[in-house]
């Protein structure tokens, strides 16, 4: 039996003010009342959320972050880097919409001036640097050859465009990294997607690059690997009918 409310995580946006979706990498999905659609499939109430924010509720309620969350002052930044780049703000046990509704939203943030063109129509934005697909043209470009991002993370040490195609994910995570952090200055980053399964993002030489953009030039936070895996966001999705409740006594 299904409940009353279904919790729905997807790609991009849903602007409950004009009932249509926006900023979907799943581009059919744009310009289109996926709520509506689903209730009238589903016959129950839908409440949409994006995918980077499930990921970053169920991992800071349920996860990775979730003793540190325990403390409703808290907030987490919750990234995605996987096929597209995302990211979700988490406080007070609640993901942070915003005023467009597109709190958390560094993937689309200018990295590279006129650099490779992304779906949602600017040039050079995080997505097309450091997304994997992005990761793996970059090395195809260098060599000719394909190879998938997981290969290349484990043979950088012997392959020198592997080498420089870790470097890069390297340099301008640091730098995309820090440019979030000097805003909203979060108590802990979870780092997830495939992209973030590259072990090399939890060494020093990410911390420096991250540092070395940073405002006050020292990394201060974790960042985390998640603990849910590929279900954090359907947990996440789960999460949103139901209320946060601070356990604490004071």
């Amino acid at each position: 039996m299904l409940p009353e409310l279904i919790g729905i995580g997807t790609p991009g946006r849903y602007d409950a003010a004009c009932g249509i979706m926006n900023n979907s990498n799943t581009l059919c999905l744009n310009g289109r009342n996926l709520k509506d659609d689903l209730e009238l499939t589903l016959k129950r109430a839908v409440v949409l959320e994006n995918d980077a924010n499930c990921f970053a509720l169920a991992e800071s309620r349920l996860g990775a972050a979730a003793s540190l969350m325990s403390d409703p002052s808290k907030l987490a930044f919750g990234i995605i880097l996987g096929t597209g780049v995302g990211g979700g703000i988490v406080c007070g046990g609640k993901a942070r919409r915003g005023a467009h509704g597109i709190a958390g939203e560094w993937g689309h943030n200018e990295l590279i001036p006129d650099g490779e063109p992304c779906y949602c129509g600017r040039r050079g934005c995080v997505e097309t640097v450091i997304s994997g697909p992005a990761l793996e043209r970059y090395y195809q470009k260098l060599t000719g050859v394909f190879k998938p991002l997981e290969q290349l993370a484990s043979e950088c040490h012997a392959d020198d465009a592997a080498a420089e195609t870790i470097d890069r994910l390297l340099f301008y995570f640091g730098k995309a990294l820090a440019a979030v952090i000097n805003i909203i200055d979060p108590d802990v980053c979870i780092l997830g997607g495939g992209v973030g399964q590259v072990e090399q993002l939890y060494a020093q030489k990410a911390v420096q690059a991250i540092e070395r953009h940073l405002f006050n030039n020292e990394l201060r936070i974790p960042l985390l690997k998640p603990l849910l895996g590929d279900s954090a966001g359907v947990f996440g999705a789960a999460l949103l009918s139901y209320p946060f409740k601070n356990t604490d006594p004071s």
